[in-house]
C-alpha cells in the first residue's frame, strides 16, 4: 500500500523534474515560452526547475561544411504566453507545492533513480516552486 502514495508523488512531481522552459520575445513583441529552443539566432533565456536562469550555450564557431540536402525535421511550434498555457503551468506548480507541503514523503528522480527528499532538499524545492509560482502566476 505504501507504493501507491510513492507512485502518486512521482506522477505529481514529473512536470517539475522534467520541466525546462525557453523564454524569448519575437519581433512583434510577443513573449513565448516553449519546451523546445526558439529558432536559431533568437536571443532566449533557459528557465530550469531550480529557478536559475541560464544563458544559452555559446554558438559553435562556423566551419566550412558542405550543406547536406537532407530535409531538416520540423520543430514543434513554441508554446505562446497565453492565459490557457499560463493556467496549465500554474496548475502544475500549485500541485507541486501542495505535494511538497504535505506530510508524506516526496520522491524525485535523480540520475534515473527515485530518491526521497530530505527536509533540506524539500525546503529548497518548495522555495523554487514558490518563486516560479510568483513569477508566472501572480500577474
Amino acid at each position: 500500500m505504501r507504493r501507491l502514495p510513492l507512485a502518486l508523488v512521482l506522477l505529481l512531481l514529473a512536470p517539475a523534474v522534467a520541466a525546462q522552459v525557453y523564454k524569448w520575445t519575437d519581433a512583434q513583441g510577443t513573449v513565448h515560452y516553449s519546451e523546445m529552443p526558439p529558432p536559431q539566432g533568437t536571443a532566449f533565456k533557459r528557465i530550469t526547475t531550480t529557478g536559475v536562469v541560464q544563458s544559452p550555450p555559446p554558438a559553435p564557431k562556423p566551419t566550412a561544411v558542405e550543406p547536406d540536402d537532407k530535409p531538416q525535421p520540423e520543430q514543434p511550434a513554441p508554446v505562446a504566453d497565453t492565459p490557457e498555457n499560463r493556467a496549465k503551468l500554474c496548475s502544475s506548480l500549485k500541485a507541486n507545492l501542495d505535494t511538497l507541503r504535505s506530510k508524506g514523503p516526496v520522491v524525485m528522480e535523480q540520475q534515473g533513480k527515485p530518491v526521497a527528499l530530505d527536509d533540506e532538499q524539500r525546503k529548497q524545492q518548495m522555495a523554487t516552486a514558490e518563486k516560479q509560482y510568483v513569477q508566472f502566476c501572480s500577474q
